[in-house]
């Protein structure tokens, strides 16, 4: 009971503390943050979302990978932020007021590689160096009518793999690609059918080229005209990429490879919207060979013949990680040079293919040469907020400078008021510049002490000045939610 009550309380307190954090970059800072066009509107530390009270390998846990979930019923958007020992579960449909909804504990001891990929309303989570985690599958739905920070459990657990580094899915298709797996097939592509998402099926592997560290999967629509319709695999393969035709799982076709100089480790790409080039980074190319940020582009135009496009190199020598395509952007985690944004209109050019045009570095100590800072991004959201899992930080959600106040109708909900607070009396509810329709208030216990619909007024007196002194959690409309001190 002790646990749980701390548990809470440590989730009230969260709210207060992104209530109030929306931080426009300004001379180039939102607050402690070095930034370039884009303004900090909430950071969720890793001691609330991570449960702090399993270690990892004696160490506090961290952040590790990130996706995001947008509820087509409720139109919502939650963050899924993996960690090291859990995955986190965050609406961020209020970016200044995100709400921690809980977690779902690791299905096998803790390690620092978790990865999570979504389809049809269900999370799929897979974990490296675990013994047998296996594949989570949890369904989203379950986040609608959370009131109050759960810990949460697996709706399925896929036992056909035991550690698995990534999960790769084609929404288009309906499976998913185990990588990097501990298995017999040394860690190449395993296909599951998940068209049924409690019920995963195994649908062969793929051992020919070895290892796959990461990989993406698309149904082929670029300019090579024989793939078209093609369900293509292109896999970063530590010192390769690897590119499949994956269309017949029983007859997996190797297309090409792909070779490059000065190869350190083949860690990630992804492919522009129209398939014609892929954007490749290599992990520990500046580690190893002193250079600064690079990034390597690929003209897949013939698929049997790639060819290396261009090179760019960035300011810093940060490592890069994950990085993801949208439309003429590309977002890049840059480890300890956090988040950079990139205009790739210009991406055909053999000079000059890629622009920065923006950051947010979540880890302003240095942009040094190491394994801290911004692990991943998830850039997909239609609102235009942008998540980050920081390995040191946790989550963050930024957005392009100047566009929150002016277009977002959150920041209308977030504008709410409670006054006199601490009180001892009935304190005033006022609505900024909107109305007030629902009203609940939360005991630090999470007993819904009052509730009330239909309001649709700009101020509203609460009474529940005969409550006992306390704590509670007064959530308005559904998504803001604010502190309320009775004394």
């Amino acid at each position: 009971m002790i646990r749980k009550i701390l548990f809470l309380l440590s989730s009230i307190i969260f709210f207060t503390s992104v209530s109030y954090s929306q931080t426009p970059c300004s001379s180039g800072k939102a607050g402690d943050y070095p930034c370039k066009g884009f303004d900090l509107l909430s950071n969720i530390p890793v001691s609330t979302l991570a449960n702090s009270n399993k270690s990892v390998n004696g160490n506090a846990p961290d952040g590790s990978d990130i996706w995001g979930w947008t509820d087509s019923t409720t139109n919502k958007e939650y963050a899924i932020a993996a960690m090291t020992n859990s995955t986190a579960f965050v609406d961020v449909t209020d970016p200044v007021n995100p709400i921690f909804l809980g977690r779902l504990d690791s299905n096998a001891n803790s390690h620092y590689w978790r990865d999570v990929k979504i389809y049809n309303n269900h999370a799929f989570i897979v974990a490296d160096n675990v013994g047998n985690h296996g594949m989570q599958v949890f369904d989203l739905t379950k986040l609608r009518n959370v009131t109050t920070p759960q810990n949460f459990t697996a709706d399925k657990i896929y036992t056909g793999v035991g550690s698995c580094h990534n999960i790769v899915i084609n929404e288009a298709t309906a499976v998913a690609y185990l990588v990097g797996c501990k298995s017999t097939n040394g860690g190449g592509p395993i296909f599951v059918d998940i068209s049924d998402p409690k019920n995963p099926k195994d649908l062969g592997n793929y051992t020919a080229d070895g290892y796959s560290h990461d990989a993406q999967v698309v149904t082929y629509n670029g300019p090579d005209t024989p793939y078209k319709g093609k369900e293509i695999y292109i896999g970063s393969n530590e010192n390769e990429v690897v590119i499949l035709d994956v269309t017949d799982k029983a007859n997996v076709k190797k297309i090409s490879n792909i070779d490059y100089p000065q190869i350190g480790y083949t860690h990630q790409g992804w492919f522009t919207d129209d398939h014609r080039f892929f954007i490749l980074g290599d992990e520990t190319d500046e580690k190893d060979l002193g250079m600064n940020t690079r990034t390597l582009i690929f003209d897949l135009q013939d698929l049997d013949a790639p060819k290396l496009s261009s090179t760019y190199l960035g300011a810093t020598k940060a490592i890069d990680h994950n990085g993801y395509v949208k439309g003429n952007e590309f977002y890049m985690a840059s480890y300890r040079a956090g988040l950079r944004v990139f205009d790739i209109t210009n991406i055909a050019a053999s000079t000059n293919s890629m622009t920065e045009t923006g950051y947010f570095d979540t880890y302003p100590a240095d942009d040094n040469t190491a394994f801290d800072g911004a692990w991943s991004v998830y850039p997909y959201f239609a609102s235009g907020n942008i998540i980050i899992n920081d390995i040191n930080r946790g989550l963050f959600v930024i957005r392009k400078s100047g566009t929150l106040s002016s277009s977002s109708e959150n920041l209308k909900e977030s504008s709410f008021s409670i006054n006199p607070n601490p009180t001892n009396t009935s304190p005033i509810i006022t609505a900024q510049n909107n109305t007030i329709k629902s009203i609940e208030v939360y005991s630090i216990l999470g007993k819904k002490i009052f509730s009330k619909k239909n309001i649709n007024q700009t101020k509203f007196v609460l009474p529940i000045n005969q409550n006992a002194k306390g704590i509670y959690l007064v959530k308005i409309n559904g998504r803001t939610s604010k502190k309320l001190i009775l004394k």
